[in-house]
């Protein structure tokens, strides 16, 4: 527990890093792949042979059981590598939190081709909002440190989201105090409340916004692939 109180920064940056590598990888390695079956969704749409929500849900619903197994073996990896705290909570949380930002990443990239013609402009779609995502987050520039009237775009950043989540999680509730630098005399715990602006006590609202953004990218999937039709004749 000694070394807890000089490990927030870099831990950060390696969920950074971990979130962020593992996360645009799934959205983009899906966009080929939906722009293909559309292809193929909009034949069989016009042969009466599918409906498009049922699609859109069994498209969406597939995802799941995929993604849950590369959180488990993905996220065992990096957390033990990390170093982090051996409790059940904190690793359910830590879970909880991979598995819905993996979900939202993988939505996210279907999104895009569900709204765009073909997936070489979802791609460029994407990559504008993955370097405004970056940019947001909070980890290049902590919340408490944005100029105020840029704040409301953290608020509306998944990412920020998933990095509030995993930060709080586990440090949250670390007592143990800084013994030297600028924070001497701090704990933990109100150094992360001060410097990130993470509260351990706000991860219920968080774990609900993840679901919420999984929600959103996949309902917004759903209602383009039934509304847009890209197919040229």
């Amino acid at each position: 527990m000694q070394e807890k109180p000089t490990r927030p920064f870099q831990c950060n940056g390696f969920m950074y890093a971990a979130v962020l590598f593992i996360g645009v990888q799934n959205a983009s390695s899906v966009q080929p792949v939906v722009a293909i079956e559309r292809t193929v969704f909009y034949r069989e749409r016009a042969a009466g042979m599918y409906s498009a929500l049922p699609y859109a849900f069994g498209q969406v619903v597939i995802e799941l059981p995929y993604i849950f197994v590369q959180t488990i073996i993905y996220g065992v990896i990096v957390y033990a590598m990390i170093g982090f705290d051996w409790t059940v909570s904190k690793f359910l949380w830590y879970l909880f939190f991979m598995y819905f930002t993996f979900l939202y990443f993988t939505f996210y990239g279907m999104m895009t081709v569900a709204v765009t013609p073909n997936h070489n402009i979802a791609a460029i779609v994407s990559s504008a909002f993955y370097a405004i995502w970056n940019l947001f987050s909070g980890f290049i520039i902590p919340r408490t440190r944005m100029p105020i009237w840029w704040r409301w775009y953290y608020w509306v950043c998944p990412v920020s989201y998933t990095l509030y989540g995993l930060v709080a999680s586990q440090f949250g509730d670390i007592k143990v105090v800084f013994d030297s630098g600028e924070s001497a005399g701090k704990s933990v715990e109100h150094f992360v409340k001060d410097y990130f602006g993470y509260r351990q006590d706000f991860l219920g609202v968080v774990a609900a916004v993840h679901v919420g953004i999984c929600v959103l990218f996949g309902f917004t999937f759903a209602f383009s692939i039934k509304v847009f039709n890209f197919q040229k004749r």
